[in-house]
C-alpha cells in the first residue's frame, strides 16, 4: 500500500502530537518509510509545506526528505479536472476553487490506482458540507479511493518511537 499524505498531516503533526524536536523518531521513521516506498507527498501538496521557515519547512527542505518522500510521477490533469467537478462541483467560483486548495490533486494520485494506494488525512468526514467545504474523507469515498487519518497510518506501518530496534 502507498500511503499519500495531506499536508495537514504533517502540520498537525508538528503543531501538536509529534513535535520535530520533541519526537524527532516520527519524522526519521516519515523518511524512513519514503525510502521504502510506504509514504509519498506529491508535489502539489508538498509545496503547502515548504515554503516557508519554521520548523516544519526547514525539515521538509532537507535532500533527504525530498529524496524519500516527494512522489515521482505527474498528475493526470483529466482526473483532477474528475475529482474537481464530481467531487466538488463543476462550476466552482475563483474563491472556492482556492479553498478547494490542492485536495483534488491528492485525490487524483490515488485515483490512479485505488487498491494500491490511501489518501491519508487529518480531516474528518462531515457529509453534510457541499461544494469547495467538502471534505478529502467524502471526496475519497465518492471515488472508492482509500482514506485514513495518521493514527490509522501509525498503527498499519507500526510507528513507535524505538521504531529502528524493530528495522
Amino acid at each position: 500500500m502507498l500511503y499519500l499524505l495531506d499536508a495537514n498531516v504533517f502540520i498537525t503533526a508538528k503543531n501538536t502530537y509529534y513535535p520535530i524536536d520533541r519526537v524527532p523518531e516520527f519524522w526519521e521513521w516519515l523518511i524512513h518509510q519514503g525510502e521504502q516506498g510506504n509514504v509519498k507527498i506529491v508535489q502539489e501538496v508538498y509545496d503547502e509545506i515548504h515554503g516557508g521557515n519554521d520548523d516544519l519547512s526547514l525539515w521538509a527542505k532537507e535532500d533527504e526528505v525530498v529524496n524519500a518522500l516527494i512522489l515521482d510521477e505527474a498528475v493526470d490533469v483529466d482526473l483532477v479536472r474528475v475529482v474537481t467537478e464530481e467531487g466538488y462541483a463543476g462550476d466552482l467560483t475563483d474563491d472556492e476553487v482556492e479553498k478547494v486548495g490542492r485536495d483534488p490533486f491528492l485525490i487524483a494520485y490515488a485515483l490512479i490506482d485505488i487498491e494500491n494506494r490511501t489518501v491519508v488525512t487529518t480531516e474528518v468526514s462531515s457529509t453534510r458540507k457541499q461544494r469547495a467545504n467538502r471534505r478529502v474523507p467524502d471526496v475519497c469515498n465518492d471515488f472508492n479511493v482509500k482514506c485514513g487519518d495518521t493514527f490509522k497510518l501509525t498503527s498499519e506501518l507500526i510507528f513507535s518511537t524505538n521504531w529502528k530496534v524493530r528495522v
